[in-house]
């Protein structure tokens, strides 16, 4: 917190830096007999009417009346990274679309609607990189009408907590009215140290999803649609174990080498085969396919919710980047502008 020369908290933020990190001490309880305080670290995405908005790292909104206000400060951007690749919100954005193509896609000036008939919110939502090259509300109008044409909700995916991100769009889409409904998380990590662990169970690797490596997949019943996704990309790669004769594939995997990224996705393993490091097997098979085409850094997606992925990609050496965020269109449409 910013203390004067003479120990006493300040507030050195003002309505004006919105849009900036910043620090904040506030009252939890105002007027109660023993005071408490909160720290908050975010976005300042809002200040009115005497009201203070702060998006944190993951997302959550945090309001409180400017009344509460005991300290605060603007702080660095986005924290240094003491390990593992270094890596701008914007190249991991357009690196991370590229390894999950939609079936179709559209420039709406700098952002892209992307649809796939619905196969994944990812690749089925605008990626908003830039200025769309109109006003917001008339973006927003233009990418509603585009998903309606095509029998499908429209999302706008943003993302949080990293030096570059879109706390602030996302602000802005839920005045709107737009709901975030799902979040998730990118991490990274050096490719090499993961391509070093020792070779476990055979591993094969193949350009194409075969029936074997589909009947492991977890997405059940997939259509044409989702085999041109999943086989789109750069430089696509499936890992296979096999399993039982006749059966299905004891762990599976995929990865996109692109440049010096390499994108990990469908790791899954055969429950009756866990903990027996069979997707550790994959990813670092996958891992020295990748660093044999030039990739370095590796990149990945997981459920903020999914403790046993976190733990395997967190002993593998990922670690969290940033956030990121579907938010959907809302169910009505506004008789007015937005408040």
């Amino acid at each position: 917190m910013e203390i004067s020369a003479q120990g006493r908290l300040e507030v050195r933020i003002t309505p004006a830096d919105v849009g900036k990190r910043v620090s904040v001490r506030r009252l939890s309880e105002p007027g109660a007999a023993r005071e408490k305080f909160t720290d908050t670290v975010g976005v300042l995405t809002s200040w009115d009417h005497g009201v203070l908005m702060i998006t944190q790292r993951d997302g959550a909104s945090v309001r409180f009346p400017e009344s509460s206000l005991v300290a605060g400060k603007i702080v660095p951007a986005a924290p240094a990274r003491r390990r593992g690749p270094a890596a701008g919100y914007e190249e991991l954005a357009r690196v991370t679309s590229r390894g999950w193509r939609p079936v179709e896609s559209e420039r709406l000036g700098e952002w892209e609607l992307r649809a796939a008939a619905g196969y994944t919110r990812r690749a089925n939502s605008v990626l908003p990189l830039g200025d769309p090259g109109c006003p917001l509300d008339a973006a927003l109008a233009a990418v509603r009408r585009w998903y309606g044409e095509r029998g499908l909700p429209a999302y706008v995916q943003t993302a949080t907590g990293a030096e570059g991100t879109q706390e602030l769009l996302g602000a802005e889409l839920e005045r709107r009215g737009w709901v975030r409904e799902v979040s998730a998380e990118v991490w990274i990590g050096a490719l090499a140290p993961l391509a070093d662990r020792p070779a476990g169970a055979d591993v094969v690797l193949a350009r194409e999803a075969d029936e074997a490596w589909l009947a492991r997949y977890q997405r059940k019943g997939v259509s044409e649609v989702a085999l041109r996704v999943l086989s789109a990309g750069p430089s696509v790669w499936f890992a296979t174990v096999p399993g039982e004769p006749g059966g299905a594939p004891a762990a599976i995997g995929r990865c996109v080498v692109d440049g010096r990224w390499a994108g990990f996705a469908a790791v899954e393993v055969d429950p009756g085969r866990r903990r027996q490091g069979l997707a550790t097997d994959v990813m670092a098979a996958l891992a020295r396919r990748a660093l044999a085409e030039g990739a370095s850094a590796g990149w990945l997606q997981v459920e903020s919710d999914n403790a046993p992925a976190r733990a395997l990609y967190t002993g593998l050496g990922f670690s969290r980047h940033h956030a990121y965020h579907h938010f959907r269109e809302p169910r009505e449409q506004p008789a007015h502008g937005p408040s």
